[in-house]
């Protein structure tokens, strides 16, 4: 199965595809689309809409992970991060690609084994466990991986068919 794992942003859309298969996870590719600050909103969602649907076209994953939305703070950020959220998931499901949400906390706790794991933690895990040479970069990159991963490690059990029925 052919995985892509997103981190939702405006600024910066974390992206990694992963192949599983049989209990084994691949790296395939991984990166950031990137939105330019000081223009327009529009804009910058139309950046990311055709730089994923590129994506999705050129890797063809057969389920997209994505994570959940969480804000305590910022409530400008968390509209625009929504914004940007919804593009991606009306991208995805426009092209027939099946979507897996996930929050944080099941990210953490997948990848990490402790829900509360602070991101240098997931960072190395990720970075291990894929056998990666050296850390995906930016940050918001290696949140895409991790979230991959949680979603080959998770969604094959029935906990993860339980928190991920669509309606």
């Amino acid at each position: 199965m052919i995985i892509l794992g997103i981190d939702p942003g405006l600024a910066i859309v974390g992206w990694a595809v992963l192949e599983a298969v049989r209990g084994n996870t691949r790296p395939i590719a991984y990166g950031a689309i990137t939105t330019p600050a000081h223009t327009d909103i529009e804009k910058r969602l139309v950046m990311i809409e055709e730089d994923l649907a590129e994506i999705i076209e050129k890797y063809k994953p057969e389920e997209v992970a994505i994570e959940e939305l969480f804000f305590n703070t910022n409530s400008t950020t968390a509209i625009a991060v929504a914004e940007a959220r919804g593009v991606i998931l009306l991208t995805a499901h426009k092209a027939g690609v099946r979507i897996y949400e996930y929050t944080p906390l099941q990210v953490k706790s997948a990848v990490v084994g402790y829900g509360k794991a602070e991101k240098h933690q997931v960072i190395a895990m990720v970075t291990s466990i894929l056998k990666l040479p050296k850390p995906p970069k930016p940050d918001d990159t290696a949140d895409a991986v991790a979230i991959a991963l949680c979603h080959a490690q998770s969604s094959g059990s029935a906990m993860g068919q339980y928190f991920n029925k669509r309606t």
